[in-house]
């Protein structure tokens, strides 16, 4: 045999010898940083970010900032690159809870329901298994099927193969009591059950305002970890503090510090930190942000991962339910809200969650009906199914973009976890309101962004459809509320729009157009734009050869001056003077402040169009 000296590469026999290095893009020439700096000041001088005169970096007008101070920059390169992410199944867990991530089963799709009639109930679930749901996220209790009916809920339900997650407030232990008798009846042995209880006392004391003690569910998941090895007691529900307007590290930090109580609690209730870890199931929020959704579960696996760690366990991946966000849903043009789930159902699904529920588009109306509820279990189709989005783990693992998105959510998620726990936990931060008060903060932040529409909302702040038809729904069961405060981003201007729609005629506003169409276009169609999102309709003539007289016979007393910079210059004046004479009370503009004497308010990106239009339905007398 012939010897082979320790330097020599060693071919593998069959394989052909290695190919030299593939060099992508070898044939271009190679693009600098400092090029691409060039390219974009060129392009932010053309539309007036800077002038010649600017002497920063140009990519430092490109940054965007997220509620949580993250600075998102408009390039990463391998400058960028993050370490320590690992790998699937193994601690942080940044890339997935499991080895195989989700590509031999998919996520779990896990529909929601929430009305107090069971045998509706019972229906719903029949039909939405029959399309492809796998598990059950159960209301019971004051606020959905009655405890006694659960039997009702889930008769012809095959629970040993659906999974049931309870959600019954205070009667959690009541709730499960009765889903172990319904397992018994039909003999599914204790081993082979797979459930969540949902006993959530922490999200409970977050939604009412009143305390609620952790020991009963504590105690109650310590005997059903002995007698049911696959049933979850425990929901850390971060829900709570993402609809009162919380940021995602706020959500993230809150929902942890709960799981650190949670796994104070059982720990004393006698589980070691792997059996107490393994006994929480967290659940968090999915929003049409898709990349803040993808970095918000891997962060949160990775913070889960170094509190059980220090906690003296073995490093536990997360057990993650994502839904879509309730806040970010519309009630008017509830159709948008198909695409925001979708992307959100994406985000969480790339991001790694275990289970996701798709909220249907009419969520925020009332009871969603069969379309709605099969429209949102066939989201999960068409990403799962046609997409293939499961077949890869942790596909957007690698990019530079959001490993240091990831990274960054982790570390501000951390800095409020650990102030939660210098004030004395999350039970104490919620008694003393200070939780509370933070989060408000930043819902008026939040209130801002969305008020001037630089956090736009299709359908509501931007591109509004006054003809839409109202979509009537059964009303949905009364919450529990006295705690934290539920938002949804689009609430403000829909109370406009509902105060427009009640007004016996159509509010409306003149739009007297300048100069040809070509020039006034532009501004006379964002000032409809703004106008509807507050139910107020633009007539907007064109170019009438006598605008004074198109206004007369408007029948308003609102007009607003749409044109160009050489018009307003020429012509705003005289006709702003004129339309007071004619009977105006109030003459806006189209464009950015201006030495107008006759001009009582301007319309421009960035201004507050909820202040605008409160004060134009005030003027207009609608109530």
């Amino acid at each position: 045999m012939t010897e082979v000296a320790e330097t020599e590469s060693v071919p593998t026999p069959g394989e052909p010898d290695a190919p030299e290095e593939l060099k992508l893009a070898a044939e271009f020439p190679e693009a600098s940083r400092e090029q691409w700096r060039e390219l974009v000041a060129g392009v932010l001088r053309k539309s007036g970010a800077i002038d010649e005169s600017f002497d920063g970096l140009p990519e430092s007008k490109l940054v965007t900032r997220t509620y949580d101070g993250l600075e998102i920059q408009p390039l990463y390169t391998a400058e960028d690159a993050v370490e320590g992410t690992g790998f699937p199944g193994l601690p942080p867990f940044v890339r997935s809870a499991r080895p195989e991530g989700a590509v031999t089963t998919g996520w779990d799709i896990r529909a929601r329901y929430a009305r107090r009639d069971a045998k509706a109930t019972n229906a719903a679930i029949l039909a939405d298994l029959e399309g492809g749901v796998s598990s059950i996220w159960l209301r019971a209790g004051a606020t959905g099927v009655p405890v006694a009916d659960l039997g009702d809920a889930l008769n012809e339900v095959y629970v040993d193969l659906a999974p049931v997650t309870l959600d019954a407030g205070e009667e959690y232990e009541a709730a499960a009591n009765e889903l172990f008798t319904l397992f018994a009846e039909r003999e599914i042995p204790a081993s082979a059950v797979t459930a969540t209880l949902g006993a959530d006392p922490i999200g409970l004391t977050a939604r009412t305002g009143t305390a609620h003690p952790l020991a009963p569910a504590a105690e109650l998941a310590a005997r059903v970890a002995t007698s049911h090895p696959k049933v979850r007691t425990i929901v850390a529900d971060g829900l709570p503090f993402h609809e009162a307007g919380g940021s995602d590290a706020q959500e993230l930090g809150a929902a942890i510090a709960a799981g650190v109580a949670y796994l104070r609690a059982l720990t004393e209730a006698g589980l070691d930190v792997d059996a107490a870890a393994a006994q929480i199931e967290f659940r968090l929020a999915a929003t049409a942000d898709q990349f803040l959704t993808i970095a918000k579960f891997r962060a949160a696996r990775r913070l889960w991962a170094r509190v059980t760690e220090v906690s003296g366990g073995k490093g536990a991946g997360m057990r993650q339910h994502a839904v879509t966000s309730p806040a970010m849903l519309t009630q008017r043009d509830p159709w948008v809200n198909m695409l925001r789930t979708t992307l959100a159902c994406f985000g969480a699904g790339v991001g790694g969650a275990d289970a996701i529920t798709v909220l249907p588009f009419d969520a925020a109306i009332g009871q969603p009906d069969a379309f709605s509820a099969r429209i949102a279990r066939n989201t999960h189709a068409v990403l799962l199914e046609e997409s293939k989005l499961a077949g890869v783990i942790d596909p957007a693992g690698g990019s530079w973009y959001v490993e240091n998105l990831t990274d960054e959510l982790a570390k501000a998620a951390w800095r409020e976890f650990t102030a939660i726990e210098a004030a004395g936990g999350i039970e104490a931060e919620l008694a003393s309101g200070a939780l509370a008060a933070r989060l408000a903060e930043t819902w008026e932040k939040r209130s801002k962004r969305i008020g001037t529409r630089r956090d736009p909302i299709t359908g509501v702040s931007e591109f509004p459809n006054l003809t839409e038809k109202t979509v009537i729904r059964d009303a949905a069961e009364e919450l529990p509320g006295g705690g934290l405060p539920r938002h949804r981003y689009a609430e403000a201007f829909e109370a406009l729009r509902d105060r427009a729609d009640a007004h016996p005629s159509r509010p409306r506003v003149f739009l007297a157009t300048l100069g040809p169409v070509a020039a006034h276009t532009a501004r006379a169609s964002f000032a409809a734009n703004l106008f509807q999102a507050g139910g107020i309709e633009a007539v907007n003539p064109g170019a009438p050869e006598d605008v004074i007289a198109e206004f007369r016979a408007s029948g308003t007393k609102i007009a607003c001056l749409c044109g160009s910079n050489t018009s307003y210059a020429e012509e705003a004046d005289s006709v702003a003077k004129a339309l007071k004479e004619a009977g105006a009370t109030s003459v806006l503009l189209a464009g950015k402040p201006g030495d107008h004497p006759d001009v009582t308010g301007y319309l421009f990106t960035g201004c507050d169009a909820l202040e605008i239009l409160t004060g134009t339905l005030n003027e207009l007398g609608v109530q």
